[in-house]
């Protein structure tokens, strides 16, 4: 990735409605190379899809937590399908497999402390799990352009 691939990057996270001869403009470039760039950009796998940012408190889903759960046995084929249940739920945000005292940490989003007690209740019945805590979120940042590390 060079300055102008950084450049276009930051330029769609930041408005990815952003037309190609806005950026061409900004960036002094032609709109064909602007255009080229991007495509690479899709082509190498930089940029994985476009999508739109979902306020959760208009849809009534202001209420975060992060779910810690310990599975039982420790098997792959047992965390695969736990994690595609949970992926399916509509109140899951985020799904993250981690090391460390617990096997995952999910990111869920509900209407409030009721339906998280519900939903906390609903998965502690499941029998592959040995072990459930949540966590509430009070605040939740999220960076929403993602850049190259340099060395």
């Amino acid at each position: 990735m060079d300055e102008l691939d950084t450049a276009l990057l930051r330029m769609l996270q930041n408005d990815a409605r952003r037309t190609n001869r806005e950026m061409a403009a900004e960036l002094g470039i032609a709109p064909s190379t602007c255009l080229e760039r991007i495509r690479g950009l899709r082509d190498r796998g930089v940029i994985s899809g476009y999508h739109a940012a979902v306020d959760l408190k208009a849809i009534d889903r202001s209420t975060q937590a992060i779910i810690s759960i310990k599975l039982r046995p420790q098997a792959m084929a047992v965390a695969t399908s736990f994690e595609a249940y949970v992926m399916e739920l509509p109140q899951t945000l985020a799904m993250f497999m981690v090391s460390g005292g617990v096997d995952f940490l999910a990111h869920v989003a509900v209407k409030d402390t009721e339906a998280l007690r519900d939903l906390v209740l609903a998965l502690a019945k499941r029998q592959e799990i040995a072990d459930i805590r949540s966590s509430v979120v009070f605040e939740h940042q999220r960076r929403t352009t993602i850049m190259p590390l340099t060395s």
